[in-house]
């Protein structure tokens, strides 16, 4: 097949992000390998993992089998809540370095801020350090709000290159999204199919906009995403399901499409809300 050329997002700190790449939340380790190499082969060259998923071991094996150069892929992994701190991330970060086999990661980000530990600023701190390193090419968070953003802002050096949401056509975070927006931190977002729970791919604003481009409508709400300029991952154990969400660059949705989808926000989160998750 014919690879669709995926746009790169520039970040704040010089480097820049494949727009469209593959997540492995809940992906089962021992399946890992497999599924990424299908990712891989796909044409996927962005892959999101984390320590608490157990898979970046299975994702290193799948990286080390490719054969494409380490320039060609961006590779993210994120810190659990229970290694916040300075050394603790240090070597929570070692770890992750040593179970995906490479030298440097591309995106290191804080899984969760959990606030009621209050460790979050003295953890991007040491972020600041690892990237110092060269060992770390960007650093941003996930699941952080306005609040935690404008304290970090307020007492670190470095504004997040990105902050990745739960964000879907249900749930929009449109106050994160625009103070996001505002300092040039990237938004990506995970759950971009609201994971199941609610029923996206059966309403009208997204099927009538499927047939009107004869896609299908997960490739619509993908789609949807990417002209509003969002860093999109979504997942699927499926090779032929991963093939289809990768295709979403020969078509575009009109004005009055990406209208009424949007339309459909009403802030129904999936997910735990990030002061409860500790």
């Amino acid at each position: 097949m014919t690879q669709p050329l995926v746009p790169r997002i520039q970040l704040n700190d010089g480097f820049s992000i494949p727009q469209l790449g593959f997540g492995v939340f809940k992906v089962d380790p021992a399946k890992t390998e497999a599924i990424v190499t299908d990712a891989l082969e796909i044409g996927y060259r962005h892959i999101d993992t984390a320590r608490v998923y157990g898979n970046e071991a299975g994702v290193g094996r799948a990286i080390a089998q490719s054969g494409i150069p380490r320039e060609q892929l961006f590779i993210t992994t994120k810190l659990w809540n229970d290694d916040q701190g300075t050394q603790s991330v240090f070597d929570a970060f070692d770890a992750s370095l040593e179970r995906l086999g490479l030298d440097y990661v591309d995106l290191y980000l804080i899984h969760w801020p959990s606030p009621a530990n209050d460790r979050y600023v003295e953890t991007w701190k040491a972020f600041e350090r690892l990237r110092e390193s060269g060992r770390v090419r960007s650093i941003g968070v996930s699941n952080f709000l306005v609040p935690h953003l404008e304290r970090l802002l307020a007492e670190t050096d470095t504004v997040p290159a990105v902050d990745q949401i739960e964000l879907h056509p249900y749930h929009q975070q449109p106050e994160t999204a625009a103070f996001a927006e505002e300092h040039a931190i990237k938004i990506e977002a995970w759950g971009p199919l609201g994971q199941g729970k609610y029923p996206l791919l059966e309403l009208p604003e997204v099927t009538d906009a499927a047939a009107a481009h004869e896609v299908t409508p997960a490739q619509v709400v993908i789609r949807w995403h990417v002209q509003r300029g969002h860093i999109v991952f979504p997942k699927s154990n499926r090779r032929e399901r991963m093939a289809e969400n990768f295709d979403v660059f020969g078509f575009e949705l009109s004005p009055e499409e990406m209208d009424a989808i949007t339309a459909l926000e009403r802030g129904g989160r999936v997910s735990s809300h990030p002061d409860e998750v500790n």
